[in-house]
């Protein structure tokens, strides 16, 4: 049975929103939300056929505002609007979010607020169903009046221009339009507008990083799990007692986390009665490190699902006499959390290599320095730290809070803007750095598992390295590394570590719930 999304109804979440543009979730027009958006756009007509001045609809835009526009050239201000507006530059951003964007659109109009027409929901969720999906630049928004320039480009197909993705290819509207016998949309008054005004490139980048993230952080509980018992650090500091003394949530899940992957393992106890007091911060603080970017991505994740189910237009039209030109557009919100997470990313790949540094020391017994036995003639793992050590200092320069700066746009009409444009591009890039470190820690944690065998960790970790030393073997002796650094990154890309993970915990009878998992969960 097909699972059924009701737009302007039902609650977005990260997840769904995924799911809608994955194709396993069908997003639909309730006969009450056409009756709502029908309403709306009746208001709008009626507005456009009056002599009172409403911002969008008989006027011009930004420091045009008080340019009266006749009601016979309302509807071709609309298209205006898309051709001026459309001046993004640089790289198309990804396919996939290019589709959210246009769902996060539907979700915002079908509420009715805006005064569009049905035909063009329809049509926007027509190019959803079919995956033609509109190229949109990555440069070019400033995250306040919308991200106009995104959404311009977004939205030219509905007027027979611009390019879309389709079939594998990147072909004109217009070729399109005449596949599949369509004619290019009149767009109404303020239809236009309505579809430019929003924060749906910044949000739709904050789904991705929002599951990108999430991957991330369950990937990182992992390596670090494995380099717990590659260099046979203590379990104390995960003992649950100890974290109801500080109780935040990403804290306790993650200290919940370790022992769950743990369980089972014959090493814990192998070094029960080391002489070792106390291990370095990037193996004893991990909860509080990894916590705090939980923390910061719970944060992301309920602020994003707010934005997801608004209404971030201007003007937003209650009735024919009720109109309010107001900033639900502003997206300072969300780039404030995207940067904090992008924060919260980067902090996840600098202890990470920190401990990939701890692991080429040779102070844990049996594990040999560089992990290599034999080193002077070979080289060992030692170069595959400076990788990751570049890769960490990457980001501390990507971390600058791009909400932190504002240029006054619009002839100073719009004098205070957020920039989380290039909050949530910059999110990602520090997500696809911490992915890389990740990979290269998973690397040094399997080599050093391995030179406690026979003894074994829990069943978790076992069939997580099983898993990647049928893909990368143990290594004695100095060989070109880069072929299998890719792939440790592909495994943590892919999501691999997690779903071995939980296959196992289900199959073994064992347990991955903390007492905050539901939290952590995208939908």
């Amino acid at each position: 049975m097909e699972t059924i999304f009701q737009y302007g109804t039902d609650f977005l979440t990260a997840g769904k929103a995924l799911a809608i543009s994955k194709g396993s979730i069908k997003g639909i027009l309730t006969p009450e939300t056409r009756n709502k958006i029908m309403q709306s756009g009746r208001a709008v007509a009626n507005i456009a056929a009056a002599d009172k001045a409403v911002y969008g609809i008989n006027t011009g835009f930004g420091p045009l505002c008080t340019t009266m526009i006749s009601a016979e050239d309302t509807k071709k201000l609309q298209d205006n609007i898309l051709k001026s507006h459309a001046v993004g530059i640089g790289e198309p951003i990804a396919e996939e979010i290019s589709k959210l964007m246009l769902i996060l659109k539907v979700q915002a109009l079908a509420q009715g607020y805006s005064g569009i027409q049905e035909q063009t929901l329809d049509r926007i969720i027509w190019h959803i169903e079919n995956d033609a999906v509109p190229v949109v630049p990555k440069q070019g928004s400033v995250g306040a009046s919308g991200d106009l320039a995104p959404l311009s480009h977004l939205f030219l197909p509905l007027i027979g221009l611009g390019q879309v993705h389709y079939q594998g290819a990147l072909i004109s509207t217009e070729v399109l339009l005449k596949q599949h016998n369509i004619e290019p949309l009149h767009l109404g008054p303020k239809e236009g507008l309505a579809l430019i005004n929003g924060t749906q490139f910044i949000a739709a980048h904050a789904v991705k990083v929002v599951e990108r993230l999430q991957n991330v952080l369950d990937t990182a509980d992992i390596t670090a799990a494995m380099m717990l018992e590659g260099l046979m650090g203590s379990v104390k500091p995960f003992s649950p007692e100890l974290h109801q003394l500080r109780p935040f949530k990403g804290n306790i899940h993650v200290a919940a986390s370790i022992m769950n992957l743990l369980n089972g393992s014959a090493i814990v106890p192998s070094h029960a009665n080391c002489t070792r007091m106390q291990d370095p911060y990037s193996l004893r603080c991990i909860p509080q490190v990894h916590g705090a970017s939980r923390n910061a991505w719970l944060h992301l994740k309920e602020l994003l699902e707010i934005e997801l189910n608004s209404v971030t237009d201007n003007p937003v039209i209650f009735s024919q006499d009720h109109t309010i030109s107001g900033g639900n557009f502003h997206g300072q919100p969300l780039a404030m959390a995207l940067d904090y997470a992008c924060l919260a990313a980067s902090e996840l790949g600098n202890i990470a290599d920190r401990r990939i540094y701890l692991s080429l020391e040779g102070n844990t017994p049996n594990v040999p320095k560089l992990l290599f036995r034999e080193t002077g003639l070979n080289s060992g793992f030692m170069i595959l730290q400076y990788t990751s050590a570049a890769l960490a200092s990457e980001n501390k320069g990507l971390c600058f809070p791009a909400s932190a700066d504002s240029i006054p746009t619009s002839l100073g009409q719009e004098d205070h803007v957020s920039m989380g444009s290039i909050s949530g591009r910059k999110a990602l890039q520090v997500i696809e750095n911490v992915e890389k470190i990740l990979g290269i820690e998973l690397f040094c944690a399997a080599q050093a598992m391995d030179f406690h065998h026979p003894l074994q960790s829990g069943k978790i970790l076992v069939a997580i390295h099983k898993l990647l030393r049928s893909k990368v073997p143990h290594i004695e002796t100095d060989g070109i590394m880069y072929e299998m650094m890719q792939t440790c990154i592909e495994l943590v890309k892919d999501k691999e570590l997690t779903q071995v993970a939980k296959a196992t915990a289900e199959l073994e009878n064992l347990t991955l719930s903390t007492p905050y998992s539901e939290y952590f969960d995208l939908f």
